[in-house]
């Protein structure tokens, strides 16, 4: 087998992966008040019960930091996977509150250890493909959140039981992403002589990315968790129309990440994360400003479009910022994916409760504007892969150290 066939190879399988793990997620979240109905948690436990899945991802991210020292990211991501879905079955699956605080327990550690792995691979297999391809793999990402969303919807829609509604995607997932870890592929070994460990000032230069990454997910999640209200509440539309924002949001991801290598090959990292900002904090402006719902609407498609360029080049700037210990870089980053889960509804909800929701779309608008002042941490034309920048011919996986 050549390595183009390798990579070719590699690269569907982790597309696949990212896939079912935008499914998995959305069928969770868009699920909590069916599990919390389930289980008869209260409205004061709850925030307990969803604060502990990102924490416990967050640990399993440190822990996967080290595990990667020892075995490839492939082979952690090929069994936090399946362990993923299965913990999201189990939470379909239990009668008590022990029981879903242990699937849960399970499906947030797993899940930290999924995302940290499956980044580290596409950086890797970016690197080795010599030119952006990180913006399509979180396309599958959203793509499988969409497909996820619409089950959710099927099974509220049909009163099916949880575990009735979740059994069909992970009984297909499961062997699916099992096969398609057969073709994950990790970088080659490289010489000692030529792995580099994490520099005495990694954290100093790795600190930008982090807040970007913790900026962009509090904007994430203030869509998830405050949009329909928002519409609802504030911009006076029905009920129907107010379930629709999330839903654009994430088509325009989608389509915004689809596209989006293109733009890094033609614009470089740096000036596409410069404009997908200005547009995310356009988008935030709109939403605050809005006279009514559908001028909302266009606000919430304007944020899909700026913050969805965000997180997947934040992945790969570290990647190119520590080529010899990109799976370090990697595994630390994306502790603030979950810190920034953590903090946004919070924050918007608090201050919406104690001034005003449209005032509170204001503070995630300042928030991503932060990415403008470290726009400089994507890197230049080393971050640009198009005409001019690419490499010659496809180059060996195993270029770079500790994974990448």
């Amino acid at each position: 087998m050549t390595v183009d066939v390798r990579l070719r190879r590699g690269r569907g399988a982790l597309g696949f992966s990212f896939f079912a793990q935008g499914v998995a997620f959305a069928l969770l979240v868009t699920r909590i008040p069916a599990i919390q109905d389930r289980y008869g948690i209260s409205d004061g436990l709850l925030p307990a019960f969803l604060a502990a899945v990102p924490i416990l991802a967050g640990a399993a991210s440190v822990a996967t930091e080290h595990l990667v020292k020892r075995v490839p990211p492939s082979a952690v991501l090929r069994w936090a996977q399946p362990v993923v879905l299965l913990a999201l079955l189990g939470v379909g699956a239990g009668t008590r509150l022990w029981h879903v605080a242990v699937a849960l327990g399970v499906f947030g550690l797993s899940v930290g250890a999924l995302d940290a792995s499956m980044n580290m691979l596409g950086v890797s297999l970016q690197r080795a493909y010599g030119r952006s391809i990180m913006l399509g793999f979180h396309a599958a990402y959203s793509l499988g959140g969409i497909v996820g969303a619409s089950a959710a919807w099927a099974g509220a829609h049909w009163r099916l039981d949880l575990f009735v509604s979740y059994l069909p995607a992970v009984a297909v997932l499961v062997p699916g992403v099992l096969l398609a870890s057969r073709r994950y592929a990790d970088a080659r070994p490289v010489p000692v002589a030529q792995k580099e460990g994490w520099p005495p000032n990694g954290g100093k230069l790795l600190l930008p990315l982090c807040l970007v990454m913790a900026c962009a997910y509090i904007g994430d999640s203030t869509v998830a968790n405050w949009s329909a209200k928002y519409l609802q509440d504030v911009l006076g539309s029905s009920e129907q129309l107010a379930t629709v924002p999330y839903n654009v949001y994430m088509v325009t991801t989608l389509i915004g990440r689809a596209v989006g290598d293109l733009g890094v090959r033609r614009f470089g990292a740096a000036g596409l994360v410069r404009g997908g900002t200005v547009v995310a904090a356009g988008g935030f402006a709109v939403v605050a400003a809005a006279p009514g719902a559908w001028t909302g609407m266009l606000g919430f498609t304007m944020l899909g479009l700026g913050l969805c360029v965000i997180v997947p080049q934040t992945f790969a700037a570290a990647g190119r910022l520590f080529p010899g210990a990109s799976d370090t870089a990697i595994a630390r980053l994306n502790i603030f994916n979950y810190a920034g889960f953590l903090i946004g509804s919070p924050l918007v909800g608090g201050i919406g409760d104690a001034w005003s929701y449209r005032g509170a779309m204001l503070v995630p608008m300042v928030l991503v504007l932060v990415t403008l002042f470290h726009a400089r941490s994507f890197g230049a034309d080393g971050a640009r892969y198009g005409v001019g920048h690419e490499r010659p011919r496809v180059v060996d996986v195993g270029r770079g150290g500790n994974g990448v």
